[in-house]
């Protein structure tokens, strides 16, 4: 256990650096654009600005999915700063309130909130509303709005998933590495050291996550990471229940190492020694007649086949296990498809591990020992990679679908589809480099594979021998170290000597580095894909703000009637639509607004009630409310539509279909 204790500085020194570039990576693609979140704000009730006459019961809020929040996710502050909220927050899923003290005085309130969507990530924000009129104010919406994902502890946090991520592939691509590719490689030392360093990163970093969860979800403060009530808090939700989760399937792993490594590796090393033993016999001309041998030998195979199948299916649903703590938290359980796709996440996970986590095993034993493993392991070892990229290729692909669409616009417009055309740049790169290590591979030679401190052909120099019983102790001592240093320059002489004796597995070894480097990249746009929101929700929000902005009719001139089309879901039974809007003269003054719907077959359908409010606020004007008149089937009117000022008017249409089924549309236009 000692020997597997301490990683080779080499490797140590590749996994650092690679994690320092994967990070510096991912934080200058982080800062090409303000952090965003699957969940955004969808309406609110008082609206954003929005002037009332009396004070509302409560506030509430409604986003584009699901999301929770803690006891201090909706605040409400009046003009001095003070809480104007009664109570914590109430709802579930979409729909959240918060109710208001009592007896509130005129002037303007702010609505800071702060919730964390379903795919683990935490967003916040803050607005205003008034009562009676506006007021000055003395809170600041920026400065109680907490963002947690931000600073300090946002950059642990995101270290910390590059970790868990890194962790897992080693672990898991040892261990498929050793079961699958090469069972001897269960005595090197390299593997162990690959795979305990998988399991320690994997576990401390878990940890480290499971504390941080509260900072990063909440105040922000690194202090709050040992808070034990946050703590408890946390483990409540999903994304805690899945770290907590992959904590215990690590304790799990723990033993499943000890089995590996252990009673698994000696059965291994016994069968070995063993057959040497039966191959040396029947070199001596001995026929091997000896049945309570062979009777010895049989059952410790039978005993290996046992062992092995065990570790197979138990370290099967280990890694299952592991990867579904992601895909279950993460942006495979949110949107569409999610009994498809939280399968397809775990799939896409395990190639990754058995791809890249048996890439950097194999590095670690070429640079371990460059006369092994033998040909025939490599080329196992390939034979997995290629089966992996094809899973990965189909998985991701579909997971591509489900998160950007089929739009060119979302891919090349949005941060997700930039970090997803740079991944596929590189897997295309590591596939490159992978083809050359393939091709190197056909090459090798199955040249016998040394045991680990077996003697080479050469002969090692002369060690100096420490013994004797008049010999003092700091002589002893000194005689030791004079040994260590003669053994120590004989393997590495011995090292060198292998590494020059085949020039194919020197080559394999530099290309496989290379496939090494270029992983660590690539695991860290893949840790940034999952902290940025899915192209499609980015690319609706950028559409909904431009139209927003004016919604293409600038070129309108002043006292052309002005039409507009707005979809509708109150989702009721019969709660989709489209409304169409005809404003005349659409000008400032009178005007008049026409409102028509239509059911999805284009006839014309009914509502309980539609309401109208207009707000420009350029100017903050508004809003100013509407009452339409029902006039027939499907269409309604206000006559007294006023547009006091020119510039680009925000329009807020509700629409009512039954005593619970309501939503609001919004749309804008610009009056010359």
């Amino acid at each position: 256990m000692r020997a597997m204790t301490a990683l080779p500085r080499p490797l140590v020194t590749l996994l650092l650096g690679a994690l320092a570039t994967a990070a510096a990576l991912a934080g200058l693609l982080a800062g090409a654009g303000p952090a965003a979140a699957h969940a955004a704000l969808d309406t609110s009730t008082p609206e954003d600005g929005a002037v009332v006459a009396t004070a509302p019961d409560e506030v509430t809020l409604t986003f584009t999915e699901g999301v929770s929040l803690g006891a201090d996710g909706i605040r409400v502050l009046d003009p001095d700063g003070d809480r104007a909220d009664a109570g914590g927050p109430t709802g579930s899923g979409r729909d959240h309130a918060v109710a208001l003290r009592p007896g509130l005085a005129d002037g303007t309130y702010t609505v800071a909130w702060q919730v964390v969507s379903t795919d683990s990530h935490p967003i916040s924000g803050a607005f205003t509303f008034s009562i009676g009129a506006p007021s000055e104010t003395a809170v600041d919406a920026d400065a109680v709005t907490t963002a947690g994902d931000d600073g300090l502890v946002g950059l642990l946090y995101d270290a910390g998933r590059y970790a868990a991520y890194t962790g897992f592939l080693l672990l898991v691509g040892s261990c498929v590495f050793v079961l699958v590719c090469w069972p001897a490689a269960a005595t090197r030392r390299a593997v162990q050291r690959v795979t305990l360093a998988g399991w320690t990163i994997l576990t401390g970093a878990t940890l480290a996550l499971l504390c941080l969860r509260t900072p990063y979800t909440g105040s922000g403060e690194l202090a709050d990471a040992f808070d034990l009530a946050g703590l408890r808090d946390v483990v409540g939700t999903r994304t805690g229940s899945a770290l907590v989760t992959r904590l215990l399937l690590a304790g799990a792993a723990g033993l499943f190492i000890a089995l590996l490594y252990g009673a698994h590796a000696r059965l291994r090393a016994a069968q070995e020694a063993a057959a040497a033993r039966d191959a040396d016999g029947k070199d001596d001309g001995n026929d091997g007649n000896d049945g309570d041998r062979d009777e010895a030998v049989e059952d410790g195979r039978a005993r290996l086949r046992d062992v092995t199948f065990g570790l197979g299916i138990g370290g099967a649903i280990l890694a299952v296990g592991l990867a579904a703590t992601w895909a279950t938290a993460e942006h495979a359980a949110t949107g569409r498809q999610t009994a498809v796709a939280i399968p397809a996440d775990v799939v896409h996970l395990l190639a990754v591990a058995a791809w890249l986590g048996g890439l950097v095993t194999l590095l670690a034993i070429l640079h371990d020992a460059p006369d092994t493993p033998p040909g025939a392991a490599v080329r196992r070892y390939s034979a997995l990679a290629t089966g992996s990229v094809a899973a990965l290729a189909a998985t991701g692909l579909y997971q591509s679908w489900r998160q950007v669409g089929l739009s060119w616009t979302a891919l090349t417009d949005t941060s997700y589809g930039r970090l997803l055309l740079l991944k596929v740049a590189l897997i295309a790169t590591l596939l490159v480099v992978a083809s050359v290590s393939r091709r190197w591979t056909h090459r090798l030679a199955d040249a016998p594979a040394s045991r680990p401190g077996e003697p080479t052909d050469d002969a090692a120099p002369e060690t100096v021998a420490v013994g004797g019983e008049g010999v003092a102790p700091a002589r002893a001592r000194q005689l030791a170290r004079q040994r260590a240093a003669i053994d120590r320059t004989a393997r590495l002489r011995s090292r060198e000597r292998a590494r020059g004796a085949d020039p194919h597995r020197a080559a394999l070894r530099r290309s496989v580095l290379a496939e090494a480097a270029i992983a660590a990249v690539l695991l860290g746009v893949t840790t940034a894909l999952t902290a940025t929101p899915p192209a499609h929700t980015a690319a609706a929000e950028a559409a909904a703000a431009d139209s927003a902005a004016g919604g293409g009719d600038q070129d309108r001139s002043a006292g052309d009637p002005l039409s507009l089309s707005l979809p509708y879901d109150t989702g009721g039974e019969a709660g989709r639509g489209d409304a169409r809007l005809d404003i005349s003269p659409a000008a400032t003054g009178d005007n008049t607004l026409h409102i028509r719907l239509t059911d999805p077959n284009g006839r014309p359908t009914n509502a309980e009630e539609i309401r109208v409010a207009l707000t420009l606020p350029a100017e903050d004007l508004g809003p100013l409310r509407y009452e339409t008149l029902h006039v027939d089937v499907g269409h309604w009117t206000v006559t007294d539509l006023q547009l006091p000022r020119p510039g680009s008017w925000d329009l807020a249409l509700t629409i009512r279909t039954s005593d619970i089924d309501q939503t609001t549309e919004t749309t804008s236009f610009t009056i010359p």
